[in-house]
């Protein structure tokens, strides 16, 4: 199938990733479906993509009741749960006045053969150092606890933490449901090796691809609708940005907003 868009490492495909995924090969997939959470057109769960996908890891956005509904499809196409990180914003979605206002989503790591076997760029605090460290006893309740390789100068974290605070789009979104680069680029760095190829068979207006490039990896990306496509040709026209600074949304508290979430 002929690209959409590709340049310098970065290829668009316009279609139905079902037609289209079982050609391509990645080092890894972060993508964000849509989650069949509203009656709007656009928010219809998409099946049978996850069988078709050629890569040894995948991140993968959802709400709480897509989860629920949706792991057992992910195991029985061969995806096995590696671990999950809670993307906090600075406002959400009230849709009730009845209920907590939420302010989160998920992003689920599945992975498939051994893990000893995945690329994994460990995530860690920006004064991490390295240095074999071990400060807990085993727990009665737990089995071995790994030794950690990283400490910091202060004593403090030394892991990043799996609850990151990003700002949203808001009031600069392009697309229904778009992430922000600074939520995106540490689940790419974390899971595709420099120079390796990340996939978003749902790219929507191109989040996953740019930040792809920001961090020097290549990217695929399949949209079903074209203009999305064209936006996102368009954000990826643009220079490599400054990924450092929006990677310290990550860690810089915002004020709140009250403002509704797109």
């Amino acid at each position: 199938m002929k690209p959409y868009y590709e340049h310098a490492g970065i290829t668009i495909y316009h279609g139905d990733c079902r037609e289209i995924l079982p050609s391509l090969k990645a080092d890894a997939v972060v993508t964000d479906p849509p989650y069949g959470d509203t009656s709007l057109a656009w928010d219809s769960r998409v099946v049978g993509w996850l069988g078709l996908v050629s890569v040894p890891q995948l991140w993968c956005f959802g709400s709480m009741r897509f989860w629920m509904d949706m792991a057992d499809q992910f195991r029985s196409d061969g995806w096995t749960y590696g671990q999950e990180i809670v993307w906090e914003k600075h406002n959400g979605s009230s849709f009730h006045a009845d209920r907590f206002k939420r302010v989160h989503e998920f992003a689920v790591q599945w992975y498939r053969g051994a893990w000893s076997a995945l690329h994994l760029d460990v995530p860690t605090t920006p004064d991490a150092t390295r240095r074999t460290v071990r400060r807990k006893e085993r727990p009665q309740h737990t089995g071995e606890i790994a030794h950690s390789t990283y400490t910091s100068v202060d004593g403090g974290p030394r892991l990043a933490r799996s609850v990151l605070h990003v700002r949203s789009c808001h009031g600069e979104a392009v697309h229904p449901t778009q992430k922000p680069v600074g939520i995106v680029a540490p689940l790419v760095s974390y899971s595709a090796p420099a120079g390796g190829v990340v996939l978003d068979p749902f790219m929507g207006s191109g989040t996953t691809l740019r930040a792809a490039k920001d961090l020097g990896r290549k990217a695929i990306g399949i949209e079903i609708e074209e203009r999305y496509c064209e936006i996102a040709a368009k954000r990826l026209a643009q220079e490599v940005l400054d990924f450092e600074g929006a990677a310290r949304q990550t860690t810089e508290r915002t004020p709140r907003s009250g403002n509704k979430e797109n």
